[in-house]
């Protein structure tokens, strides 16, 4: 059932405090508010606004941000990221419509310190023949420091890298160590516990075959414990690309600090099918019991979207699902010898691991992939920037300007990715009690978190066994939510008695943004012979469409004007309230739910780039697409 209300009620449903007068009638007294405080918003023990974040930005320090140009650094990037004004690498002033909340800066580990060595051009480096034609093509600039660039990301994934450089910025190395401390000093300085949080962070960047297999690392601590070690790489002979290999420093890392870190598995559609093992063997390593049982404990947040596209679903795999092609990027990352294929593909995207997850648990007792969802943008210009209309892109070869859209981002005989396709996404949300390091980690370690394509969609997903449309009359739906069932990243409690399992949900639209088109709930099982499933149900949506004969809901529209990259505000509702209970469950077989919230159609960052610049677009650029919020999923487990 769908329910419309007030912008004001839809807050408090999402537990945003609202300017309100509560007026006590005969009803509302036996009824919601019955036994309640005066005050309905104190005492409160749960989380009551999510916190808006980036998981995923390089600066210059990062060995490939750096060798494309990049030269601000971790100061830069953590004011931008508060909302102050800075000056980008090309020269253009940008800001942020809206600061952030809390960010990981999360630089490449390996050859940390090269890149900034490379721009100075370092005697060091210029004594090794790769290394003065990487300097002279970096100092010529355009063309000639991209091919220079992309040459020596081409020697680190292949591992030919000069040994002599590879030893000269390894752990132990003076320059490693010392940028390790500048990016440590600089997430201290700029961490404001209550305003804004400064996580310590890096990327374990494994690229075997130039399959991304790469990780970004929280730390929940501070520069005391973080300065008493230094991050892993990958390049031998101190790395190694071997996922165990980043769990066994995770595991040293919290017993010689007394600390606590996670990691985040990147966006898994450049992987060529390796981020989601499930067969005996993995690169490096075999899929048993130890392995999952390492990956479920260490990596329980997943990046379901970034800049190199969405990864949540895929039309090969879901092809019942008609928004499953949205920004997918489905050929290979550097080393592009292998088409992608339907089996590859199984992974790569986030609803095939969850799936897969189920039949691994199944088999081992433990689900590897039981991840909360969240967005990064993956920037490589220092610039956490996921606005269609502010959008600066991935590297400082595509930052704003109008030939953009069509420099490549991968060119070859298998395949091509030109600049339109880049993504202006995404950010994730996170339903933590305050604003500190502690509080946020622990969110992400409950899997309490949310992604967006970069709009600030407020979303509440709540599971248990006896919500019902009388939860709908409140304005406290999240009260309801956590005291009788779970939130988002939870297992769903056990039983009581008979009947499916019911959701609480609540979408607002972005206060700035478009409004919302649908709710959706994504539901994959597996059955008694040990078969996976997935479909995709219309919960609630916005006007008098009804669903037809096939059970698909009519489009919701669209208003967008190409002339002025803009649309109306004139077709979808600004919030959606419902309560869906899983009309076929069976209380035999595994599950997950979550949600997916559309927004109406909108202008791509491309359009705005045309109206800017007075440009021609390519016919194949996409113009017009529907953002969208994915909630962390709630997972049902037959008892026994």
């Amino acid at each position: 059932m769908l329910k419309l209300l007030s912008s004001a009620a839809c807050l408090a449903a999402l537990s945003v405090p609202a300017m309100a007068q509560i007026v006590v009638t005969e009803e509302t007294a036996e009824g919601t508010f019955a036994g309640r405080p005066f005050s309905p918003y104190a005492n409160r023990t749960f989380p009551e606004r999510p916190l808006w974040g980036e998981t995923h930005l390089h600066t210059g320090l990062s060995l490939d941000a750096g060798a494309f140009g990049n030269i601000l650094g971790p100061d830069d990037a953590w004011r931008f990221a508060k909302g102050e004004q800075v000056v980008s690498s090309t020269g253009q002033p940008v800001r942020l419509s809206r600061p952030l909340d809390w960010m990981v800066l999360t630089d490449h580990t390996d050859l940390m310190g090269f890149a900034p060595d490379l721009q100075a051009g370092d005697p060091g480096i210029l004594a090794d023949p790769k290394g003065r034609e990487w300097y002279e093509g970096y100092s010529q600039g355009g063309e000639a420091a991209g091919k220079s660039a992309f040459d020596l990301i081409t020697n680190f994934s292949q591992m030919t890298l000069p040994e002599a450089i590879v030893e000269a910025y390894s752990p132990g190395a003076d320059a490693f160590s010392y940028v390790w401390e500048e990016i440590v000093l600089a997430a201290e300085a700029h961490n404001d516990p209550g305003r804004f949080t400064a996580f310590i962070g890096f990327e374990w960047t494994s690229v075997p075959k130039g399959f991304n297999l790469h990780r970004n690392v929280m730390l929940r601590d501070g520069a005391v414990r973080a300065l008493q070690v230094v991050p892993p790489v990958t390049q031998p002979p101190m790395g190694d690309t071997d996922p165990q290999m980043l769990y066994e420093w995770l595991e040293a890392y919290q017993e010689k600090t007394g600390g606590r870190a996670v990691a985040f598995a990147h966006n898994g559609n450049l992987s060529n099918g390796w981020m989601f093992p499930t067969e005996d063997t993995y690169h490096g390593g075999k899929v048993d019991a130890d392995y999952v049982e390492r990956r479920a404990k260490w990596e329980p947040h997943y990046e379901i979207t970034q800049i190199k596209g969405d990864g949540e679903a895929h039309p090969y795999l879901s092809p019942e699902d008609e928004f499953a092609d949205y920004e997918n990027w489905d050929i290979g990352n550097l080393d592009l010898t292998e088409l992608k294929t339907q089996e590859m593909l199984q992974g790569e995207y986030a609803r095939e691991a969850l799936k897969l997850g189920l039949a691994l648990e199944e088999k081992f007792g433990t689900n590897p992939y039981k991840f909360g969802l969240g967005g990064a943008t993956d920037s490589h210009t220092a610039l956490a920037t996921a606005e269609e209309d502010n959008f600066f892109s991935k590297s400082v070869s595509v930052e704003p300007s109008p030939t953009r859209i069509q420099h490549p981002f991968i060119a070859s005989d298998l395949g091509r990715i030109d600049g339109h396709m880049l993504v202006a996404s995404g950010y994730t949300a996170v339903w933590a009690e305050e604003n500190t390091r502690s509080a946020i980690f622990d969110a992400f370690k409950r899997r309490e978190t949310y992604a967006t394509t970069g709009p600030r969609i407020g979303l509440r997903f709540f599971g248990g066994w006896g919500f019902t449309e009388q939860d709908l009359r409140t304005r406290f739906i999240a009260d309801a939510g956590y005291s009788r069932g779970v939130p988002m990243g939870s297992d769903l409690r056990p039983r009581e008695g008979e009947g499916a399992p019911s959701f609480l949900i609540a979408a607002l639209r972005d206060p700035v943004g478009a409004n919302l088109d649908r709710v959706q709930v994504v539901k994959g099982w597996m059955d008694a012979e040990g078969a996976l499933h997935e479909k995709v149900h219309d919960v609630a949506w916005s006007g008098d469409r009804a669903l037809d004969a096939d059970g698909k809901l009519p489009e919701v529209g669209n208003t967008v004007d190409l002339e002025t990259a803009s649309w109306s505000n004139s077709i979808g509702t600004s919030e959606i309230v419902t309560v869906w209970s899983d009309p076929e469950f069976d209380p035999a077989e595994r599950a997950f739910y979550y949600v997916r919230v559309l927004e109406i159609p909108t202008p791509r960052w491309v359009v705005y780039d045309k109206l800017r610049y007075g440009i021609e677009l390519p016919a194949e650029a996409q113009l017009i697409h529907q953002e969208r919020a994915y909630s962390s999923p709630i997972w049902y487990t037959p008892e026994g």
